[in-house]
């Protein structure tokens, strides 16, 4: 299995070395000298500067959305691809910060940025910069299956990711999307622990070997999972299996057996329904822990979201995430943060787990998105499968993503994106409650606050939720929704000020069109 360690000794200029312990034919670590992103040098503020040639405001020039143009490309699109789901076609080329432009000529201020997954916003200069190195170029043209012939640059660009690791986590495994990164943290918890079961170096039984081949047991343990109702953790097989959100996610395909707590519903603001929110904590809480005495499977592992994104932007308090942690150490069950839409900077820290100071730290940390990459950070080397090729597929990963998460990852730390997140957060959630004042019934439910500009609201239809939508990208901006009635906001992390004002107008103006 391939994975990067950070070095517990940080010494200046010390070259990585292997290291050979008591298990080193099973398995070697690669140890790599690295610096926490918390110490990096002197952060500058992003300024205007930034982007000195983005549009100042947005402009719609078609009567309706998609124009005429887009409307006869998605047609076209349409007899080689399922193209129902597009909003416009967009011209990238034309794209620039944070604003997007179609094929008719239309730019619209970007508060969705690509579901979520564009950190810097677009034709982003410092992503050039690296999608034109040399190392690139090698990733792109000749690229490898990791595991049996890693490049020369992978140690690099790992150890690079994992200086911008969650705090108490040291080593990382590659995945290629972040469905694919929860899946293979499922598959990480369970071998885990079928190997704490068996014993780390005990060898397979040959009733293992034999049973496993027909899918039965004991090769093939009838283990489970527990996810969230409202949860959304990808679309594939045991990833579906998780997911809670909508049916049209999982609809048609086999499903695990594996079982659903739920997710606490809070009251808004949440400084004046602390005990309402306490008590609700507690309900949830004890559902989790019956479930994982009493489920008909094992429970292997537990995964959530720190806050529930496709779900609806619902979010969990400290004491909550804190006090799973305590019930999966209880019961020797994996905890599986995944941050595949709430990591990389947009609610204000690095993680939006570390808010919650969780004690010990969690197992496994999935992430994608932001990062233009993916896979699952972790700690304990007992993650490691006992043997190589557990673990494994033909790419393991993709080199040309590693590179621009580690130059994501720079951007953030060396321009003070944490910093204005934070600022621009608190700025935007502060106009929304004012509006929210005007429009009560058009704001439900507002959330997120100090929570960067990670922001929702609630409509008191889904009928509603999707003419605003719609009124805002006629009046310039492109926002997403989540769950059956709400709107969220997931702009670039270089969305400043100037747009939030923008961006509130708009939001005004199509309230007042409903």
């Amino acid at each position: 299995m391939l994975r990067v360690r950070q070095a517990a000794t940080k010494t200046k200029g010390m070259a990585p070395r292997y290291l050979n312990g008591a298990d080193s034919t099973a398995r070697r670590t690669l140890l790599v000298p690295t610096r926490n992103f918390q110490t990096s040098t002197i952060r500058m503020s992003v300024t205007s500067k930034y982007y000195p040639n983005e549009p100042t405001k947005p402009l719609v020039k078609t009567e309706s959305i998609p124009g005429p143009i887009s409307k006869k490309e998605i047609a076209e699109l349409d007899k080689v691809f399922d193209a129902r789901p597009a909003y416009f076609v967009a011209d990238y080329e034309k794209s620039l910060g944070n604003y997007i432009a179609d094929v008719d000529g239309n730019l619209y201020l970007d508060l969705y940025a690509q579901i979520a997954s564009i950190a810097l916003g677009y034709n982003n200069p410092a992503l050039i910069k690296a999608a034109q190195s040399q190392e690139m170029i090698r990733a792109l043209v000749d690229r490898p299956a990791l595991a049996n012939f890693p490049s020369k640059d992978l140690t690099n660009s790992l150890s690079k990711l994992l200086k911008f690791a969650p705090k108490g986590q040291d080593h990382v495994w590659p995945a290629l999307s972040g469905a694919d990164a929860n899946e293979l943290a499922f598959k990480a918890a369970f071998m885990f622990r079928q190997s704490h079961e068996r014993g780390y170096d005990t060898e397979f039984s040959k009733e293992e070997n034999d049973s496993v081949m027909d899918n039965q047991a004991p090769g093939s343990p009838q283990l489970s999972v527990l996810s969230f109702r409202r949860a959304f953790h990808g679309r594939l097989f045991a990833s579906g299996s998780s997911t809670n959100s909508k049916p049209l996610h999982k609809l048609d395909f086999p499903a695990f057996d594996w079982p659903h707590a739920e997710y606490p519903t809070y009251k808004f603001p949440l400084e004046e329904n602390e005990a309402a929110n306490r008590a609700e904590d507690d309900r949830c809480l004890k559902q989790v822990e019956d479930l994982i005495v009493t489920w008909k499977n094992p429970v292997a592992a537990l995964i959530v979201e720190p806050i529930q994104s496709e779900g609806g932007d619902n979010h969990a308090s400290k004491y909550f995430l804190q006090s799973l942690r305590d019930i999966t150490l209880k019961h020797n069950v994996v905890y599986i943060i995944d941050e595949v839409q709430t990591g990389v900077g947009a609610t204000g820290k690095f993680w939006c787990h570390e808010y919650a100071d969780i004690q010990p730290p969690v197992d496994l940390v999935t992430f994608s998105k932001k990062f233009q990459s993916a896979g699952y950070f972790f700690h304990d080397p007992k993650f490691i499968p006992n043997k190589p090729y557990r673990q494994f597929n033909t790419w393991c990963g993709e080199p040309a993503r590693l590179l621009i998460a580690g130059a994501i990852g720079d951007e953030i730390v060396n321009k003070g994106l944490l910093e204005q997140v934070q600022r621009v957060g608190k700025y935007l959630f502060g106009k929304l409650e004012q509006l929210q004042k005007q429009y009560p019934d058009k704001l439900q439910n507002l959330r997120g606050k100090d929570r960067g500009t990670f922001i929702a609201w609630d409509l008191p239809t889904g009928e509603q939720r999707d003419l605003l939508l719609k009124k805002l990208k006629l009046n310039g901006c492109n926002v997403g929704g989540c769950s059956t009635s709400s709107v969220r906001l997931r702009p670039s992390l270089t969305f400043e000020e100037k747009h939030a004002d923008i961006f509130v107008d708009a939001l005004t103006k199509s309230i007042k069109e409903l």
